[in-house]
């Protein structure tokens, strides 16, 4: 028996199809596992496919966003209207001239007194929330004295609040108008 040594696997020169023990076989190439050609097109798949998702995700992202920002908007104005609400009750005491709206924000979280009731307090929001779009707690607010589309409080009480981010919501519309 002769044995011719190759570089990489040890060949037997003896009959093919009886097996010899000891000796190593060579696989053929279409059995030697992944070849450079399919790792290739195999890695382009993965590039296509993470270019199409990357801006899905993105707009998941912003659509997320926006409906923090419509829960939030939601949550404070309920707050506003329940503050106003104890007011024309007569729950709670406001100043002359507010119409019965909260003087600034911090006013529903801090609370206010009672009426009849010098140790009990109502809170309206736990706290203020950021503006998801700015990342800031800097809400617009308007007044009952301001114009509907006013972009300036004029400081006398809280009857709206918006989003002060010059964005645009994914349907077309600006933040600062919902």
């Amino acid at each position: 028996m002769s044995t011719l040594r190759t570089s990489r696997t040890r060949i037997c020169a003896t009959d093919a199809s009886a097996p010899v023990p000891g000796s190593v076989r060579r696989l053929r190439a279409g059995q030697s596992g992944m070849t450079l050609l399919e790792l290739v097109v195999a890695c382009a798949i993965l590039i296509v496919l993470a270019t199409v998702a990357m801006p899905l995700e993105r707009v998941n992202i912003i659509r997320h966003r926006e409906t923090l920002l419509r829960e939030r908007l939601h949550e404070m104005r309920d707050a506003i209207d329940r503050y106003k609400d104890d007011a024309d009750k007569n729950l709670i005491q406001v100043q002359a001239g507010t119409e019965g709206y909260p003087p600034d924000l911090q006013t529903l979280v801090s609370g206010v007194q009672l009426t009849g009731a010098k140790d009990q307090r109502v809170h309206y929001l736990r706290k203020i929330e950021p503006d998801p779009m700015t990342g800031n707690t800097d809400w617009g607010l308007r007044s009952v004295q301001d114009d509907p589309d006013s972009r300036s409080w004029g400081g006398q009480d809280v009857f709206d609040v918006y989003s002060q981010s010059t964005g645009t919501a994914l349907d077309g519309t600006r933040y600062s108008d919902w």
